[in-house]
């Protein structure tokens, strides 16, 4: 017998995307598998290099259970080296038309916060934009957003990811801070007529150890927004460091707190590892896809 209180949380808010003319149903939470196609990811068993191994990552994500994969081209790990914009486009284009030609109509989102990029992308056929800044570092992604109207992971941040882990410091509480961020920045967004938004409280970024975890604990005060929320806490050193291992060692950890983000009424888990993240949400509320 399923628990009805943790049952009630996970219908609250909105249970479908517009892809398009599809609608991508979240009345059962989703995963999202994480694809790097950068030689320094914060975690190296998610760096993919070349197209065989990319491929083979993809097809087995899917396989495993992911509904969307996410592509990256730029490292926002703290302290990662920034790349010039040609670079991170001559990474993620090749793999999108890869990907588009090989797989059977695969759901595919990239994670970029450069408006060039984002732009290349969505001309290539992507349905999504996840952007770490919220249209922050590059304020031209708005504009690409506007004309395009994909669906868009607004994320909280401060800085870049060379600076995001010295601006830890908020005038008020964590929680009420990205809650002003997320009105003020949905409000622009609606005004402009981007409604397709999932929101992602940035685990990690900007975010001390403890902050992350205040936030992962008061997940459910973002439904208000009736949005989906996104959870990206897969192998972070919100994990890792209060363990002291490091992000080889946090599988385990990943899976306890996809398992609290669930229970808050996270729709999507951004996650490395899709099997265990299809496991979870198979235990907590069921699923008729068998993996």
């Amino acid at each position: 017998m399923r628990n009805s209180k943790v049952e009630d949380t996970y219908f609250q808010g909105k249970s479908t995307i517009r892809l398009g003319d599809i609608s991508l149903d979240l009345t059962r939470p989703i995963v999202m598998g994480i694809l790097n196609i950068t030689p320094d990811s914060f975690y190296p068993e998610s760096r993919r290099s070349n197209g065989h191994d990319l491929l083979y990552k993809a097809k087995t994500m899917l396989e495993e259970g992911a509904t969307i994969l996410d592509i990256g081209g730029y490292s926002s790990r703290p302290g990662a080296t920034d790349i010039s914009i040609q670079e991170e486009i001559d990474r993620i284009l090749p793999a999108i038309q890869m990907l588009k030609r090989e797989l059977d109509n695969p759901i595919i989102s990239v994670d970029t916060f450069r408006s060039e990029v984002a732009e290349e992308a969505l001309k290539f056929g992507v349905e999504i934009i996840n952007d770490i800044s919220g249209y922050q570092i590059d304020n031209r992604m708005f504009s690409v957003l506007e004309r395009y109207k994909p669906v868009y992971i607004l994320m909280h941040m401060r800085g870049t990811p060379q600076t995001m882990h010295t601006l830890t410091d908020y005038r008020n509480d964590i929680s009420q801070e990205v809650i002003q961020y997320f009105h003020q920045k949905l409000g622009e967004l609606e005004r402009a007529g981007i409604t397709e938004v999932i929101l992602d409280p940035g685990f990690g970024f900007s975010k001390t150890v403890e902050q992350s975890h205040q936030l992962l604990s008061e997940l459910e005060i973002f439904q208000t927004f009736r949005k989906p929320i996104l959870a990206g806490v897969s192998r972070k050193s919100m994990i890792y460091k209060r363990l002291g291992t490091n992000p080889e060692e946090a599988l385990n950890g990943t899976s306890a707190l996809n398992a609290i983000a669930l229970s808050k009424g996270a729709k999507i888990l951004r996650v490395h590892d899709v099997k265990p993240a299809s496991e979870i949400i198979r235990l907590l509320v069921g699923s008729d896809k068998q993996v």
